[in-house]
C-alpha cells in the first residue's frame, strides 16, 4: 500500500539578522515549521542569539505527498506575547525529486520575509526525506541492472551506490550539458 506521506527530518540550524522594526531581535526566538496546515512542529527557544539564534534542532515530521512547500515561521516570544519575526517558504524541489536522491542530506538558507514583505534576515536549514523501506531493494537492483549493460545512465537520477554497505552511502554525479557540434 502506498503512504500519503513523505517522512523529513528537518534541522533547523540557525538564523542570521533578525529584525523587528528596523531593529535587532534581543532574545526569545523559536520556530515553526509547518508542512501542510495541521501538521507542525516548533524548537525550543534560543534565549542567547539575539539576531544571530542558533538552535541546531532537528525535528522529524510527516509531509503529505501532495505538499508542494515546508514553511518556517520565526517568532520572538515577549512579555506582551509573541511576535512575528518572519517567513519562509521553502519548495519541496529543492530536496526532492529531479536528480536529488532519496536519504540525501540538503543544506538550505532562504530568506525570511517580515509581515510587510520586506526582507528580514536568514534562515539556515538542512533536510532530508527519510528513504522509503523498499530503496535498498531498489537501489542495488538498478546497480546490478547498470552493471550488466553499458556505461549508458537509463535512470534520470545521476547517483549511484558506493558499494554494498550498511550505512548506504551514495555518490552524487553533477550534470554537465554540452551541445553536440560546432
Amino acid at each position: 500500500m502506498q503512504s500519503t506521506y513523505h517522512r523529513l527530518e528537518v534541522t533547523v540550524i540557525s538564523c542570521e539578522d533578525l529584525r523587528i522594526n528596523r531593529r535587532p531581535v534581543k532574545n526569545n526566538t523559536y520556530v515553526i515549521v509547518r508542512t501542510g496546515p495541521l501538521n507542525s512542529l516548533t524548537t525550543k527557544i534560543d534565549t542567547e542569539g539575539g539576531s544571530y539564534p542558533f538552535w541546531n534542532e532537528k525535528l522529524v515530521m510527516d509531509m503529505p505527498i501532495h505538499e508542494r512547500f515546508v514553511t518556517f515561521e520565526v517568532y520572538r516570544k515577549g512579555s506582551s506575547g509573541n511576535r512575528f519575526v518572519g517567513l519562509a517558504r521553502m519548495p519541496v524541489t529543492d530536496f526532492m525529486g529531479r536528480c536529488i536522491p532519496e536519504g540525501y542530506l540538503s543544506f538550505l538558507s532562504y530568506r525570511l520575509r517580515d509581515a510587510k514583505d520586506g526582507r528580514n534576515g536568514i534562515i539556515n536549514v538542512s533536510v532530508r526525506m527519510e528513504p522509503t523501506r523498499s530503496w535498498s531493494a531498489q537501489r542495488k537492483k538498478k546497480m546490478h541492472e547498470t552493471s550488466s549493460s553499458s556505461a549508458s545512465c537509463t535512470s534520470k537520477t545521476l547517483a549511484m551506490p558506493s558499494g554494498e554497505s550498511e550505512h548506504g552511502e551514495v555518490v552524487t554525479g553533477v550534470p554537465v550539458w554540452w551541445v553536440n557540434g560546432a
